[in-house]
């Protein structure tokens, strides 16, 4: 799903920029946006959760559908030029909000997923299995609040809540800065590596944006 957002973004930048510099060949890469985004809406919402799917013709087996509840199909939301429509954001949210998030970022599963795993620890085999399976990623709270401000225009003092589980943990593990991940249920210890460019950075920008 991330993928599609990403690229629908990546043809609408292509787009002004073609359009500004060439004007004619803007025609044809604008059809192509609005052939991604009608195909997108088609193929992604699932209607049954209110949310989006997170892989479509899974393996290459045509209509079948991945239903996990992941933190990837923020991307439709939370970029420039949002692949979703408007009217589907807060649902979107609603469910990342419920499922996912945490003081300290976004679990990359659901808690309900057969593959959830409730923390990261182990030898490197039983840690790579965690990794994406419900393990918090500090750096996705920065997405999380470029979708929830979409939602919630000029919420600034909301959006920043959010933030106050990370604004915290600047005191932990390696003081002054941010982890790469966290065990996905409480007390969420810090794990991964301990100064996290990422994580880092998107905590610091969405700190700027909702001051």
């Amino acid at each position: 799903v991330e993928i599609n957002a990403l690229w629908y973004n990546a043809l609408r930048l292509l787009e002004g920029w073609v359009r500004t510099a060439r004007g004619g060949p803007a025609t044809q890469l604008s059809a192509l946006a609005d052939q991604c985004r009608q195909s997108f809406h088609e193929r992604f919402w699932n209607k049954d959760a209110g949310c989006l799917y997170d892989v479509v013709d899974v393996n290459g087996e045509a209509g079948r559908v991945d239903d996990a509840i992941r933190p990837n199909q923020l991307f439709s939301v939370s970029l420039s030029h949002a692949v979703l429509a408007e009217e589907r954001w807060k649902p979107v949210g609603d469910v990342v909000e419920r499922e996912l998030l945490t003081p300290v970022g976004l679990r990359s599963l659901s808690r309900g997923h057969p593959d959830y795993k409730p923390t990261y620890h182990g030898d490197l085999k039983t840690r790579d299995a965690a990794y994406h399976q419900g393990t918090v990623w500090s750096w996705l709270i920065g997405p999380f609040i470029d979708a929830w401000l979409r939602v919630h225009p000029g919420d600034k003092v909301g959006a920043r809540s959010k933030l106050s589980g990370l604004v915290a943990h600047l005191d932990d593990a390696c003081v002054g800065s941010v982890s790469e991940v966290f065990d996905a249920e409480a007390p969420f210890t810090p794990r991964g590596c301990c100064a996290q460019a990422w994580g880092v950075a998107e905590l610091l920008r969405v700190l700027a944006k909702t001051a």
